[in-house]
């Protein structure tokens, strides 16, 4: 069993190799390969969180045998594993779910490429999942950053190109913040591992003198995770960035890659500079404002667009405000369903940007409001996996999103503060209704029959009859039956399974919850 420990390990060393080798493959076998590969980093991260929680305790994999400080170490919990292990589902979902419109949207001489960029993305996601260095960290931050202009920018439209162009200079700023707080941090404490670093932190906890130097330097990093995932007021990059990516690129950008940045900022705050500390700094008050602020500016935002694609966008800035409430609210509870928010957001999102384009082309391609009038109609299976995940979000009991707004309510009531409670729950009555009116404003809007839809699916339909004219009529109907068979199943695949971990999280988010604090716990 001893084997499972170096699991971590041959994530991160495997997803490199893997976007070398897709380089050199075609277009389709590169897509095959990194489905298969994905699917055996699905059993890894499944052994691996089955022999956490047998074991009941996090190991450490130290590199090249070389201790603190000179050394660099891998980490493994619980916590770890589950969101590995969710990650990668959501990416390997992400990727079959997506293939239909990446072929339209990407050159076919670059679509190895985009999955060679998708496999480093997953070595950089590992990596700060399971790093136990602070500058390890931030090197595999960066490889996300680059690899994620490179998923923004490879459709090769002008918009795309401005919204990469936008995304990379901020992202590029919020390297820079984090980078400057690692140092600053590295020079306070002498340490770049985790464990070593609080330690020395804690010396310092009862000096005002001392701490006022480990504050601006973890204020720095956050500022720049803040600008990386999109928290109030860093979230005008979430429209265009998200909005113009070919579908896999969106649900990969929007589930994972600001949830990854988020969850390495979390590990410095428990790990690096020790919660107890932590929540003594004025920083975890600033999160809550924040976080509040993005829960109801972002809604308002997403209630004021005419696209689906764009609605959807800002719809996330809202739901990272959720996550970063739940880190001001603090406490056990506070933290669990800022984690679980991250999973709950996740699953749901990754599916909604799979779902639109589904949506659109049965409406002309348009991702426009007026235009998607009747399309649940015409594409039946996008319409009910829309309403699903639009229920999720507004948090209707039996899905993930109702779980975790009671979560919240539940650590504010917790809290010991009527401030918090207070303001915590006005914050989730506010953004629950908010997000009510754009999405069910949506679902009404694509269960409404028009004309104007229905003609212009009839004209895409007089279109491919027309591009498949010549051919018999049995060749035809054999054709359309074996492609529009495939397409739904890539599509049904991904969306079943995506639903039923939002179902999961909503009926039995207990276990999960369990998990959560479990490694908390062994973060400790």
């Amino acid at each position: 069993m001893d084997i499972i420990r170096n699991f971590p390990l041959f994530a991160i060393v495997l997803s490199l190799f893997s976007g070398v080798l897709c380089t050199m493959l075609k277009g389709k076998t590169a897509k095959y390969y990194t489905l298969i590969f994905e699917c055996v980093l699905i059993l890894m991260a499944t052994c691996l969180l089955w022999y956490t929680v047998r074991m009941g305790e996090s190991f450490t994999y130290t590199m090249g045998e070389f201790p603190a400080p000179w050394g660099n170490e891998i980490r493994a919990g619980t916590l770890e594993a589950t969101f590995a292990l969710a990650f990668l589902i959501i990416i390997f979902c992400s990727v079959m779910g997506g293939w239909k419109f990446l072929v339209q949207d990407v050159d076919e001489s670059k679509v190895n490429l985009f999955f060679s960029l998708i496999n480093l993305l997953t070595a950089a996601l590992m990596a700060m999942v399971f790093t136990n260095d602070v500058f390890t960290g931030y090197v595999f931050l960066e490889i996300m950053t680059l690899t994620s202009c490179g998923l923004v920018i490879v459709r090769e439209i002008g918009r795309t190109t401005l919204a990469a162009v936008r995304y990379m200079i901020l992202n590029l700023l919020g390297s820079g913040l984090f980078l400057l707080g690692v140092v600053l941090l590295y020079d306070i404490t002498g340490h770049l591992l985790m464990i070593p670093m609080q330690y020395n932190v804690a010396e310092f906890a009862n000096s005002y003198a001392a701490m006022r130097p480990i504050t601006l330097a973890l204020g720095i990093m956050t500022t720049g995770i803040c600008i990386k995932s999109g928290l109030f007021p860093f979230q005008f990059w979430m429209p265009d960035t998200y909005g113009w990516s070919t579908p896999t690129s969106a649900s990969v950008l929007s589930a994972i890659v600001s949830k990854a940045y988020i969850f390495l900022l979390f590990k410095i705050y428990y790990r690096c500079i020790g919660i107890e500390v932590f929540e003594t700094l004025p920083i975890r008050k600033i999160l809550y404002v924040l976080g509040i602020l993005g829960m109801i500016f972002g809604s308002i935002s997403a209630m004021r667009k005419k696209s689906i694609n764009r609605m959807v966008a800002y719809s996330s800035a809202a739901q990272i405000g959720y996550i970063y409430m739940g880190i001001g609210i603090g406490g056990m509870m506070g933290y669990t369903a800022a984690l679980f928010q991250i999973l709950a957001h996740a699953v749901t999102k990754s599916l909604l940007f799979l779902t639109t384009p589904r949506l659109a082309e049965t409406s002309g391609d348009s991702l426009l409001f007026k235009n998607l009038q009747g399309s649940a109609h015409r594409a039946k299976d996008a319409g009910v996996v829309f309403l699903a995940c639009s229920l999720s979000m507004v948090g209707i009991p039996i899905f993930a999103g109702f779980s975790a707004k009671l979560m919240f309510a539940l650590s504010a009531a917790r809290a010991d503060n009527l401030k918090v409670l207070f303001l915590t729950m006005m914050a989730l009555a506010i953004s629950s209704v908010l997000n009510a009116v754009y999405f069910l404003r949506t679902i009404l809007r694509i269960y409404s029959e028009g004309r104007g839809g229905a003609d212009i699916s009839a004209h895409r339909i007089y279109e491919d009859e027309q591009g498949i004219e010549g051919m018999s009529h049995e060749m035809q109907e054999g054709r359309s039956e074996r492609e529009g068979l495939q397409a739904r199943m890539e599509y049904w695949i991904p969306a079943a399974i995506l639903i039923a971990m939002n179902l999961f999280f909503g009926l039995f988010s207990w276990y999960t919850v369990n998990l959560i604090q479990m490694g908390l716990d062994m973060f400790s």
